[in-house]
């Protein structure tokens, strides 16, 4: 029985492993893009992925978006003017065998060496790392961007500004293939 439920928890545990990473597409649970109108030519925009999307992944995924919503509302290129990829780190622990419980208990008006110990056993959590758990890190990356909309020619002096035109051709292959 105590294989079993071991062998339950490490398939479990597998499984959780070998989720996929967010596709591109609106945040949905959570995960994806999300923006957020702040003037006429101004955004806000977030990509949030699960445990399994790369930083890489977050990041292109937000210059994506940026891309789509400047040439949706028929501008040329788009301005960073802040930006950010947020990590969160949490940790999942997980034990694989049963746990002892002892208890004493004490019968009245009989001497002190009269301890009666009456142990019991539960199935479940244990003592935790390192006697017999497994400890997972789970890494989550949010992109976050501010970024203004322009009309007419990129200019060529400043670093923060992308063709909408450029980044979405040469990051389409790249969201195409995460879908």
């Amino acid at each position: 029985m105590l294989r079993t439920i071991g062998m339950a928890l490490a398939a479990a545990g597998s499984l959780a492993a070998c989720t996929t990473s967010t596709p591109y597409g609106p945040a949905n649970g959570g995960y994806g893009f999300s923006e957020q109108r702040v003037e006429d030519n101004r955004y806000r925009i977030t990509f949030r992925g699960n445990s399994s999307t790369s930083r890489e992944t977050v990041e292109n995924f937000l210059l994506y978006r940026a891309a789509e919503l400047t040439l949706q509302g028929d501008y040329d290129y788009f301005v960073m003017i802040e930006s950010d990829t947020e990590t969160k780190t949490s940790y999942s622990s997980t034990s694989y065998y049963p746990a002892f419980y002892g208890r004493y208990y004490y019968r009245s008006g009989r001497p002190r060496s009269s301890y009666y110990h009456f142990p019991y056993y539960a199935y479940g959590f244990g003592w935790g790392y390192p006697y017999d758990s497994y400890v997972r890190e789970i890494t989550r990356y949010t992109a976050i961007a501010f970024v203004t909309m322009h009309r007419g020619e990129k200019p060529a002096d400043d670093p923060h500004a992308f063709d909408a035109r450029e980044v979405q051709e040469n990051l389409r292959s790249y969201v195409d293939e995460r879908l």
